[in-house]
């Protein structure tokens, strides 16, 4: 069998949803095929069949014990079915939004936005974001091509009171400001584009992702689950490195 041969076969089987349910039961605990049939409300005739495939495709193994357990292929394999079925689920959203900006590894891992809640209001996101400001205690890192007026006032508050405050500027927000005296923006860094708007704080992170004309529409994801802070951390300080420093008086060209 060559390769595109086995590909197909394995995409055949995950193309029951029957299969495919079993196999993300079966990815969180060891399950007997009688567990397996009650939990899915299938019968034992009918689990034993798609056990078989699932085993015969490789995904999941059989146990000296009698229990099926998923493989490290099964694991992968789960992992990509997470990530096709979010962005499937929101297909709309995705057809209007630019992600070719991300890097790779966190194109990869679309998946961890998977428990993320969609924001569709320019005006609701907003207000959330000011509410994410409201709520942080030990955290507030942003990156923005742009300063709510609203937000600046809270957000030095913040600043005064020892968070860890980081924020990434496009380029000529960096210049308007670079002849003031702002203090408390010292250790800021800026970009010469904002591929993505972030807010992040302890507890809770947004992301908002440019549409294919170029404009950030304030659309985008908020979460307060482990995987989608982590995603929005991990890329927040992707582009912290990459960025430059910003200080006052900095002659910006």
């Amino acid at each position: 069998m060559d390769e595109n041969e086995e590909i197909s076969k394995v995409l055949f089987e995950l193309s029951s949803n029957r299969r495919a349910n079993m196999l993300f039961e079966i990815a969180k605990e060891p399950f007997k095929m009688q567990q397996i049939a009650k939990t899915l409300d299938m019968t034992v005739t009918e689990t034993f069949r798609h056990l078989q495939r699932l085993t015969d495709a490789k995904l999941i193994e059989k146990k000296v014990d009698g229990s099926y357990a998923i493989t490290s292929l099964g694991t992968l394999a789960t992992g990509y079915l997470t990530v096709f079925n979010f962005i499937l689920k929101n297909a709309d959203f995705f057809l209007e939004h630019d992600l070719s900006c991300l890097p790779y590894e966190f194109v990869d891992r679309l998946g961890e936005l998977s428990n993320a809640e969609f924001c569709t209001e320019a005006v609701s996101s907003f207000n959330r974001v000011r509410k994410i400001l409201a709520a942080a205690e030990k955290q507030f890192w942003t990156m923005a091509e742009q300063v709510d007026s609203t937000t600046k006032n809270p957000a030095e508050e913040k600043m005064v009171e020892g968070i860890d405050f980081k924020f990434i500027m496009q380029k000529n927000l960096a210049k308007n400001w670079a002849g003031s005296n702002a203090k408390v923006l010292v250790g800021s860094r800026y970009v010469e584009r904002v591929p993505v708007a972030l807010v992040i704080s302890e507890k809770e992170a947004s992301v908002v992702f440019r549409t294919h004309k170029g404009v950030l529409d304030y659309l985008g994801l908020f979460g307060t689950d482990e995987k989608f802070l982590k995603w929005c951390r991990d890329l927040f300080l992707h582009y912290w490195e990459r960025a430059e420093r910003w200080y006052p008086g900095l002659l910006i060209k």
